[in-house]
C-alpha cells in the first residue's frame, strides 16, 4: 500500500522559488510602462488622455519614492543603489559572461530605476509647467484650480512669455524621448539579464518570484 502524498506540499520547482517584488513594485511598474506609451503617442486630439497619463505617472513616481524607503527589502533604494562605475562593470562583465546573479535589481538595473524615475518625474512636471503656461484652461480640474488660485493671488500664468512656453515644451519633449531611448536599452538590457542568468527578468515582474539561486 503505497503512502498519500498531501497535495499541500508544494513541488520542486516552487521550493526553489522566492518572493522578490511585491505586488505594489509589479503594479506601478506596468501601470507605468502603460501609461508612458500612452502619454507618449498621444498628444492634439488626444491631450486629455495624454495629461491623465502624465499625472498619472508622476503621482506613482512620487508614491515609488516613498516605497523606496517604507517598502520591503528589494524594493529599497538601499537594497540596489549604486554608483555608476560598479554599473558600468556589471554591463562589461554580463557582456563577457562573467556576471554575478542578483536576487533582487542588479547594479545595471538599479542606476536604471533610478535614472528612469528621475526622468519620468522630470517629463511629468515639465509637462505639466508647459500645460499651465500654454494658456489651456479647459478640461483638466486640477489645473482649473491651480489656475484660478494663482490669478485670485495677482500671480499670472496665462500669457506667459512665448520663450517661457518654448522652453517648457522643448524640455518636456527632449525628457519624453530621453525616456524612451532609456525604456529601449532597459529592455535590452532584461533581454541580455535573462540570457545570462537563464531566467525569465519578464515573468518574474509579473508573477513577483525568481529562481532561489
Amino acid at each position: 500500500m503505497t503512502a498519500k502524498v498531501p497535495s499541500d506540499l508544494p513541488n520542486a520547482g516552487e521550493a526553489n522559488q522566492v518572493r522578490v517584488w511585491d505586488r505594489f513594485v509589479r503594479i506601478f511598474h506596468w501601470t507605468v510602462v502603460a501609461g508612458f506609451f500612452a502619454a507618449y503617442f498621444t498628444d492634439g486630439d488626444f491631450l486629455d488622455l495624454h495629461i491623465w497619463a502624465g499625472y498619472t505617472v508622476g503621482a506613482l513616481v512620487l508614491i515609488r519614492i516613498v516605497w523606496g524607503f517604507a517598502g520591503p527589502r528589494h524594493a529599497r533604494f538601499s537594497d540596489f543603489l549604486c554608483g555608476p562605475f560598479r554599473a558600468l562593470r556589471y554591463v562589461f562583465d554580463l557582456a563577457t559572461g562573467r556576471a554575478a546573479r542578483h536576487l533582487g535589481h542588479s547594479p545595471a538595473g538599479g542606476l536604471m530605476v533610478m535614472v528612469l524615475l528621475v526622468g519620468l518625474l522630470g517629463a511629468s512636471w515639465t509637462g505639466y509647467q508647459h500645460y499651465i503656461s500654454d494658456d489651456h484652461s479647459g478640461g483638466m480640474a486640477w489645473s482649473n484650480f491651480l489656475i484660478s488660485s494663482a490669478h485670485a493671488h495677482g500671480e499670472e500664468i496665462h500669457g506667459q512669455p512665448a520663450a517661457e512656453v518654448e522652453f517648457w515644451g522643448q524640455a518636456h519633449g527632449w525628457l519624453a524621448d530621453l525616456l524612451l531611448t532609456l525604456a529601449v536599452l532597459h529592455l535590452g538590457g532584461v533581454a541580455l539579464a535573462s540570457l545570462a542568468h537563464k531566467e525569465n527578468l519578464v515573468r518574474a515582474m509579473v508573477t513577483g518570484r525568481k529562481r532561489r539561486e
